[in-house]
């Protein structure tokens, strides 16, 4: 086992979350979070992942929450950064989604959807299931204009 399988060391009060960049044909795979108050980020578009469970590493936390909401793991997916705060620490992967987006399963969420350069830049996407705009959470759109200006995206996505 590598050590990108072991369990990061946190604090107890420490939230490690990983998130997952996924694209295909120059778009990024978004998911419209549901709307219920209890959650973070209700009812707006952000990336696929969460919370990583006791004893698990992020490269293993990615791929279980993406077989889980997904029922869809990349081929490879590569750490493109991490950032921590006093409460949170998030992990950001990225890879390529290499099935077409009627074959995923939408296990957890309202609707995904690719979205494009111009709604990233825009910070809103239309959900063609609720048939009304939404917005990207903050951190999502951040984050993705970071990995747009990073020169990641292949070529022949850009």
């Amino acid at each position: 086992m590598d050590s990108s399988d072991s369990a990061s060391p946190a604090s107890p009060s420490l939230i490690e979350v990983t998130l997952a960049i996924l694209y295909r044909e120059g778009r990024f795979l978004m998911q419209l979070r549901d709307d219920f108050p209890h959650i973070i980020y209700p009812g707006v578009w952000g990336f696929f992942g969460g919370h990583i469970e006791p004893g698990e590493g992020p490269d293993a936390g990615v791929r279980r929450e993406l077989s889980e909401e997904l029922g869809y793991i990349p081929p490879v997916l590569d750490l493109f950064f991490d950032q921590a705060d006093e409460r949170v620490h998030r992990y950001y992967y990225h890879g390529a989604l290499t099935v077409p987006v009627s074959e995923l399963e939408l296990n957890e969420g309202q609707d995904l959807a690719l979205c494009s350069v111009d709604d990233v830049l825009a910070g809103r996407k239309y959900s063609d299931k609720l048939n009304e705009e939404r917005p990207l959470g903050a951190p999502h759109q951040k984050a993705l204009k970071a990995f747009i200006e990073s020169g990641l995206l292949p070529s022949a996505e850009a």
